[in-house]
């Protein structure tokens, strides 16, 4: 998670012996290729199970050019120009910065003059992902949708990934992408980087009730980026770009992944394509969501079970 914490690296010795299979794929010039491939097999798939969409979206956007008869369309500007702002915004102070320096002294002295509630030796890390995800949130939603209202008053925001008319009838290409990337998921896990890195909040093997904590705040963190990226992104760019606004999308997508494994790095770029392809075509945000948090979830859990730290009570004692 960039801007916050450095995440400790926990020893090998933590961890179940590599077998031979997950050596060979740690070995340095196999783990940096290994991508491509998978990629241009990917490739192929992805274009089969959403050309008609993106052709969809390609005829509208033309015909969208062709009624602004040479009027110069602001939006690809202001959207890329907000973009930069809001993830630059985040990356210098939504993190350890200005949480070390305001916010955390705040809350000691709250602690100090008589609010036992915060406990801040107990949930000083906590607070920290806390800060975290809220500079997320608002970020993601509070400052890209409120813009755009008003530079461009004529949009629905409801066009942005929010309606929910026809998602039952979509459900099942959410079972499709799991069934895809499940597999993956599990191909990540072995890695060896996989374990030292997730929870983020590396209290949360301490209790089931750090561990709910953390993973409520972190699946609104999700929320708000799924409502950026697939909804605000894609509802901002289809008009102008047509399919490309998915690509588009998909690049500072895949930024925000640096400092994570290398591996789910590189899926985050059939991650950022496919999640904006889905919404394209289903024009909401929400069957992309449960994808991105069934896997979090998933992720975190795994990587508590892979180095046998699962909580073994509800609240931890003290």
């Amino acid at each position: 998670m960039p801007g916050l914490n450095a995440v400790p690296r926990l020893p090998l010795t933590h961890l179940a012996e590599p077998s031979y299979f997950e050596w060979i794929l740690a070995y340095p010039p196999v783990k940096a290729l290994l991508p491509l491939p998978v990629l241009a097999a990917l490739a192929p798939l992805v274009w089969w199970f959403f050309r008609d969409t993106w052709r969809a979206v390609d005829a509208e956007a033309t015909a969208e050019r062709s009624a602004r008869t040479g009027e110069m369309d602001l939006r690809p500007a202001a959207c890329l120009c907000i973009t930069a702002v809001v993830l630059t915004l985040q990356e210098y102070w939504g993190g350890r910065q200005l949480f070390d320096s305001v916010i955390r002294p705040w809350l000691r002295e709250l602690d100090a003059t008589g609010h036992t509630w915060v406990k801040i030796a107990r949930y000083d890390e906590l607070y920290g992902y806390g800060w975290w995800a809220l500079t997320r949130i608002v970020g993601y939603v509070f400052i890209p949708f409120p813009l755009w209202k008003l530079f461009f008053p004529q949009d629905s925001l409801l066009d942005m990934g929010l309606r929910v008319k026809g998602f039952m009838g979509h459900v099942w290409i959410y079972g499709l992408c799991l069934a895809f990337v499940l597999p993956a998921m599990v191909l990540v896990a072995s890695q060896p980087d996989f374990g030292t890195y997730y929870p983020f909040y590396k209290n949360s093997s301490r209790s089931w009730a750090d561990f709910l904590m953390w993973e409520a705040m972190y699946g609104l963190q999700f929320l708000a980026l799924e409502l950026f990226f697939r909804g605000w992104m894609l509802g901002a760019l289809r008009k102008s770009l047509g399919s490309a606004a998915v690509f588009a999308m998909a690049v500072p997508y895949c930024m925000i992944h640096f400092g994570k494994p290398y591996l789910e790095t590189n899926g985050a770029i059939v991650a950022g394509i496919v999640l904006g392809s889905l919404a394209l075509r289903t024009r909401s945000i929400y069957a992309g969501f449960l994808v991105h948090i069934t896997v979090a979830y998933s992720m975190d859990f795994l990587a508590l079970l892979r180095r046998d730290a699962l909580p073994a009570v509800f609240f931890a004692p003290g």
